[in-house]
């Protein structure tokens, strides 16, 4: 038996090399280049435009950005005061819920609680001398890592021994200094266990924060001292603590990491930080009260929210010049841009809603109603879904899918 299944195979063997002989092919044959190039087409097409180099997403994210629509699709709400909400990238929504809960609460694409992490720490575990004892903070925003291996948490106050009185918005650095103030840190949360690893000394009531695309830096915009700390990440130290005036808020970063952009929420301005040599190198002006900056993926064009005249307004970064400008709603505070460029969220804080901007000429697609002093607003790539902070004690999740 196994005699005639050698001869057999001997046999087709032959035949195969005979009708490859005639044919004038080679033996092996050629590798399947021709025949996988339809499979990459395919997978290319299939990429979503959303989430570059990204294999397979669903079919709804080949639809551009600007040509969905958003729906309410899930409601949170417990023990939350949410200041702000940040997306991850790889699968987390961090909450910060600022100084009335005192912590930070975690949640999976699917909008389940998988934990409460309190901001609680014992600074001297973390080499930290002068507040013995258990110190709490107040979670403001977050930032991750390129990785999305950390999250970075900005504590309005500390709170504790050998901190002084709680931070105030109506402040100056000498104002603060002579109540009292002190500086503040930044919590490293571990995304992996989902617990603080590092804290990291920065200036006086820190609010908005942002990690450079290149993983290099963090930047933390101080309030009250009107500065930036620029943070090494790879040392977890401030390597610079640079002025740019009254009440930094807003930041962003090139795609290249060579330029961060303030905004100076105390003006009408928004000042070049060179990230090369951590000095401020002008600034132009956008509208009053700038408060959240976001840069599109090409780094060619920056947006900001105004939030005295309720304004989003789009600067071309060549010039300088605002090119657009539309209002979207009283007090409109923090802005999320879809990864493809084509869309803008943003939140009006006294008018309860959340308006879905088209990015070229920042016409309203779509204008919703929150519930009471929306606050922060994420935008997660991979489910192409729109989280919303609301001051009142929710975060809502709107799916942004083809019309």
């Amino acid at each position: 038996m196994v005699r005639r299944r050698v001869v057999a195979l001997g046999t087709l063997f032959v035949v195969l090399a005979m009708a490859i002989s005639a044919s004038g092919s080679s033996w092996p044959p050629p590798r399947l280049a021709s025949a996988s190039r339809p499979d990459r087409a395919h997978a290319r097409a299939n990429r979503s435009r959303d989430v570059p180099g990204s294999s397979w997403r669903p079919a709804f994210l080949r639809n551009p950005s600007d040509e969905r629509q958003l729906t309410l699709t899930k409601s949170i709400s417990g023990h939350i005061s949410p200041k702000s909400v940040a997306a991850s990238g790889s699968g987390l929504v961090f909450a910060q819920n600022m100084m009335y809960t005192h912590t930070v609460t975690v949640y999976n694409r699917a909008g389940s609680l998988l934990r409460t992490i309190p901001d609680t720490v014992s600074l001297g575990q973390f080499g930290i001398a002068g507040h013995p004892g258990v110190s709490h903070g107040a979670p403001v925003e977050a930032s991750f890592s390129p990785d999305g291996r950390y999250a970075y948490v900005s504590n309005y106050s500390m709170y504790g021994s050998g901190f002084g009185p709680e931070g105030n918005d109506a402040c100056t650095p000498a104002s603060a200094r002579a109540a009292g103030d002190t500086n503040s840190y930044v919590y490293r949360i571990n995304t992996s266990t989902l617990s603080i690893d590092r804290v990291i000394g920065v200036g006086l009531v820190p609010k908005y924060l942002t990690v450079t695309p290149d993983g290099r830096y963090l930047l933390v915009a101080n309030w009250c001292s009107y500065d930036v700390s620029v943070v090494s990440l790879s040392t977890g130290r401030e390597v610079a603590r640079v002025p740019v005036g009254p009440y930094p808020r807003g930041l962003a970063v090139a795609p290249d990491s060579r330029t961060a952009y303030i905004a100076i929420m105390g003006g009408d301005n928004v000042v070049r930080l060179n990230l090369r040599t951590l000095q401020t190198f002008g600034s132009f002006s956008v509208g009053a009260h700038p408060r959240h900056l976001v840069i599109d993926p090409s780094g060619r064009f920056l947006y900001a929210s105004l939030n005295g005249p309720g304004d989003v307004v789009k600067v071309d970064l060549t010039s300088g010049a605002v090119v657009k400008t539309v209002h979207t709603g009283d007090e409109c505070r923090s802005l999320a841009i879809a990864p493809d460029g084509r869309a803008l969220y943003v939140v009006n804080y006294s008018s309860n809603t959340v308006t879905k901007l088209r990015a070229s000429d920042l016409g309203v697609i779509q204008t919703v109603d929150t519930g009471v002093h929306p606050v922060g607003i994420a935008y997660d790539a991979a489910s192409a879904n729109v989280w919303v902070a609301v001051y009142s004690g929710q975060i809502l999740v709107f799916a942004d899918r083809p019309r």
